[in-house]
C-alpha cells in the first residue's frame, strides 16, 4: 500500500510538471509562425509544362506532323522531324513557337498549336503535402487553388494529426513559414482558416502529442 501511494504521488507530481511544459511547447509551436495570408492568388500565372505531361501538337495543314506525345522525364519531347526539343518550363504557346522554328527547316511557314492534355507541371511548382495527411503527395498547382482544395485532394487529416500546428512553407518567399489551421478548417468547418496557396508551397502536418 505504501509503495502504491508513493508511486501515485510521484506520477501526479510528474504529470503536474510535464503537462504545462508540453502545453507551452505546443503554444510556442503554434505562435512562432505568422498566420498565412488569406489572399495570395497569382492572377498572372501561366501554366508551365513539366515532366510526364501529355501534349497534343497540331500542325496546321500538316496532319502527318500532328501528334500526341509525352514529355520525357528529362523534360524533352520528340515529334516527327524534331527529335529532341526542350519542353520543361515552357508555356504551351512558347513551345508552339519553338516547334515552328524547328519545322521551318523542313516546311514553309508552319503554324503550330500545343494543347496540354495531362497535367503534372514542373517539380518546382508542385504543391507538396507531407506528414499526417491521409495521402501525402505532390499535386499540380491550379489557378486560384486554396488550402481546402489541397486537403480534399490528399484526403484530409489522419487521426493523429495536429492540424492546427501545421506549417505552410512558401518557396516563392525564400521558404518563409506560415501557420495554418487545418483542424479548424476541416473538422470544425471554419472557412476563415481557408487561404490561397501558391506554386511551390510545402505543407507540413505534424503528429499530435496526444
Amino acid at each position: 500500500m505504501r509503495t502504491g501511494f508513493d508511486l501515485a504521488r510521484v506520477l501526479r507530481a510528474l504529470f503536474a510538471w510535464v503537462f504545462p511544459l508540453v502545453a507551452l511547447a505546443g503554444m510556442v509551436g503554434c505562435s512562432s509562425n505568422p498566420p498565412a495570408p488569406v489572399s495570395a492568388a497569382t492572377p498572372q500565372y501561366r501554366y508551365l509544362i513539366g515532366p510526364l505531361d501529355a501534349i497534343n501538337i497540331i500542325v496546321w495543314r500538316n496532319p502527318e506532323l500532328s501528334t500526341s506525345v509525352p514529355v520525357r522525364p528529362d523534360g524533352r519531347i520528340s515529334t516527327p522531324l524534331v527529335e529532341d526539343l526542350p519542353a520543361l518550363g515552357r508555356t504551351p504557346s512558347d513551345l508552339s513557337r519553338d516547334i515552328e522554328k524547328a519545322l521551318a527547316k523542313f516546311i514553309r511557314d508552319p503554324v503550330v498549336t500545343v494543347v496540354v492534355t495531362s497535367f503534372q507541371g514542373p517539380y518546382s511548382e508542385q504543391i507538396r503535402i507531407i506528414g499526417e495527411a491521409a495521402k501525402p503527395q505532390a499535386i499540380s498547382y491550379r489557378q486560384n487553388m486554396t488550402l481546402l482544395d489541397v486537403m480534399i485532394q490528399v484526403g484530409g487529416l489522419t487521426d493523429f494529426a495536429d492540424g492546427n500546428s501545421a506549417v505552410l512553407v512558401r518557396g516563392t518567399e525564400k521558404n518563409k513559414q506560415y501557420g495554418i489551421r487545418l483542424k479548424d478548417l476541416l473538422r470544425r468547418g471554419d472557412i476563415s482558416a481557408n487561404v490561397d496557396v501558391k506554386p511551390g508551397d510545402v505543407i507540413i502536418i505534424p503528429q499530435s502529442w496526444f
